[in-house]
């Protein structure tokens, strides 16, 4: 099997690491990416992880040079994920049109949003990474699969020439790699042409309310699943059952509504059961902060020692792998970031009928952003150790996020009367924009950091290709954004300038918190939803401290919030590939080479996350050029056939992660 040891003894040499050539590439690549991520976030509130697709083109492309290093490509990965990940503005920036604020996105107020809470993002993730991936246990399910493709695509060359032994077990790694991408990329693009259903899902009613049980048919969130474990797949299991088995059955029996079941069910969970998983999520975040701010406090002494060392002559004592930006650096930029964002808040206020207060309104949102900016970056950073950049509910903060703000805002303005309620709304969302920027960048920014710890990397030069992404991102973000309104419109938005027979991008998170915003300003909002949720996460958290004391599998809360608040087939496909990961490793480790028939396991479930990406991104294409939402489903196929290609691909689905998993034991036996 490749291993970090093999590529290291091959590229240390000569260390190319953060080059132009790299840094050029990466940003190419981002090109592409985050439109499809933009356009893909807007059409269906989704968008894909881009660090693992990202790593395989570089590899691709820069295979042909022989002084190209695992660090190099570790570099470019890093730039493109860090780039399409700001693409989760479009969870919030288009509100400000929705609500009729803005008519358009024009460039520099967009870039400024995406620039300034970017570059604050990759700077709180500084003193993070020491807390939240050097000292840490977290999976970082696709941190660790971007380390394994890059180890596996690089040591397949280190490795020739090499012992027929590590040789034979360096090709096994890279044919689990590639057969996962292969089968799962097939498998997605199947399910594109609506043979295979994307979803296999049933509603009913029961006991005089309506539910449902649904999994999505996605290989990829089960290699996400096997990457997370057992223990976070039966938190999120549990979630599942407390929102679908519990809250939307009561609740429909509550608010009875004639209609079909599968309406009603995802209706109450969308618009109800939802909210208590935010409140849930936010209480675990908050217990979580709570336990982390010892690490993150020690991670900031740790940060504070190394620059002390660093001036003093000693920075040579200091393990390459350990050196951050100096944290003096890091404070420097936090603190200038705040020119940039007084005059973004200050020129959003200008010539309103919030002028007359724009100084306690700019100080206000520049200290929420500040101070709430760096919570939920860790809280975010957390999460995405957790289960993945790709299923962390960075949504299910912003909802949070804004009703602070909506709530500060409402409080300082409280003698402005209605008439300045419009302008509140809007403000908010605009502060909530930032503060987005902040948390994705840092969900994404702690799986990046993960893989350069994996690979060997160093973190400083990470830490740049970081910046250097959130610049390529903000640049690429506000035109594709503006480009697609001009073509289409919004829900709700009071004036379209789409010409008529255009469609609708239903930007459902976005539809969601500008909503929000108007509830709480408005004062429309029910916040019982929200407080019941808090009471639920403090009932797991109070469970999950007690399995603690007793020594058994552990209950993370802000992963059972994660299962309440997530759509059930993405939290019922990621619990399958958690069981389906449980039963493969108690395989392996029953072997004598129980550690190598282990790692092929996390390799195959690396290459399911692969092939899907990669298939997306091309999916992504070809919707954009062509303008069909399903370019690849025959005329034949109709409303008619959604039963039988639900059984299909049910069927299907199951079939292949079965023979997938026998094959990877079937490796093993022959590798060994």
């Amino acid at each position: 099997m490749a291993t970090i040891s093999d590529v290291r003894a091959t590229n240390q040499s000569s260390r190319l690491e953060l080059t132009w050539r790299g840094l050029a590439l990466g940003a190419l690549i981002t090109l592409v990416f985050t439109a499809a991520n933009v356009y893909l976030g807007l059409r269906a509130g989704l968008t894909f992880a881009s660090s693992i697709p990202a790593a395989v083109i570089s590899m691709a492309v820069l295979r042909p040079f022989r002084n190209a290093t695992i660090f190099e490509n570790n570099i470019v990965q890093t730039v493109a994920s860090a780039a399409g990940t700001l693409s989760s503005i479009i969870f919030v920036l288009p509100g400000l049109v929705m609500v009729g604020w803005w008519s358009g996105f024009e460039f520099w107020p967009s870039f400024g949003v995406c620039v300034v809470g970017g570059i604050l993002g990759v700077m709180y993730t500084v003193p993070l990474r020491r807390a939240l991936v050097t000292t840490s246990d977290l999976p970082y399910p696709e941190g660790v699969a971007a380390a394994e493709v890059l180890k596996v695509g690089m040591g397949s060359r280190a490795l020739a020439g090499s012992l027929a032994g590590a040789a034979e077990a360096g090709r096994a790694g890279l044919l689990a790699v590639v057969g996962g991408s292969i089968a799962s990329a097939v498998f997605f693009l199947i399910t594109q042409t609506g043979v295979l259903a994307q979803e296999a899902k049933k509603y009913f009613y029961i006991a005089g309310g309506a539910t449902g049980l649904g999994v999505g048919l996605s290989l990829a969130l089960v290699g996400a699943g096997h990457l997370v474990g057992l223990s976070v797949g039966l938190a999120m299991f549990f979630g599942l059952i407390i929102a679908w088995g519990v809250a939307t059955p009561i609740l429909t029996s509550l608010h009875p509504a004639p209609g079909v079941a599968e309406a009603l069910a995802t209706g109450v969970w969308s618009h109800k059961v939802r909210f208590i998983g935010a409140g849930a999520i936010g209480i675990a975040a908050i217990w979580t902060l709570a336990k982390l701010a010892v690490p993150v406090w020690n991670g900031l002494l740790s940060a504070l020692a190394a620059s002390r060392r660093t001036a003093s002559g000693q920075g040579d004592s200091l393990p390459r792998t350990e050196l951050d930006i100096p944290i003096g650096i890091v404070a420097l930029v936090s603190a200038v970031c705040i020119i940039p964002l007084a005059l973004l808040f200050g020129s959003f206020l200008s010539g309103g009928v919030l002028a007359g207060m724009m100084i306690p309104l700019v100080l206000a949102a520049i200290v929420y952003t500040v101070l709430a900016g760096f919570l939920v970056a860790a809280v975010c950073g957390y999460m995405a150790g957790l289960i993945g950049s790709s299923n962390s509910p960075v949504s299910g903060l912003a909802i949070l996020t804004v009703l602070g703000a909506s709530l500060i805002l409402l409080a300082l303005s409280g003698a402005l009367g209605d008439a300045a309620k419009p302008a509140l709304v809007a403000f908010a969302l605009f502060v909530t924009a930032v503060v987005l920027c902040v948390a994705t960048i840092a969900n994404d920014n702690l799986q990046d950091l993960k893989t350069g710890q994996l690979v060997d990397a160093t973190p400083w030069r990470q830490q740049v290709a970081l910046c250097a992404g959130v610049l390529f991102g903000a640049i690429i973000i506000p035109p594709v954004l503006d480009l697609l309104h001009r073509a289409n419109f919004f829900p709700g938005e009071p004036h379209p300038l789409a010409p008529p027979g255009s469609q609708t991008l239903a930007a459902p998170q976005a539809t969601l918190i500008s909503t929000l915003a108007k509830g709480v300003i408005q004062g429309s909002l029910s916040w019982d939803l929200l407080g019941i949720g808090v009471l639920v996460g403090i009932a797991i958290i109070a469970l999950d401290e007690v399995l603690r004391k007793t020594g058994r599998m552990r209950l993370p809360p802000l992963a059972v919030g994660i299962g309440i608040y997530l759509p059930a087939g993405t939290t019922a496909a990621v619990v399958v590939g958690a069981f389906a990961g449980w039963l493969y490793t108690r395989w392996a480790n029953r072997r004598p080479d129980a550690a190598f028939s282990s790692q092929l396991g996390v390799l195959l479930a690396s290459g399911l996350i692969v092939g899907e990406s990669l298939a997306g991104v091309l999916m992504s294409g070809i919707v954009v050029a062509t303008g069909n939402p399903s370019p690849l489903q025959p005329s034949f196929i109709t409303s008619a056939f959604e039963s039988p290609s639900e059984i299909l691909g049910a069927a299907a689905f199951f079939a292949v992660i079965w023979l997938l998993y026998r094959w990877m034991q079937r490796i093993a036996m022959r590798s060994a």
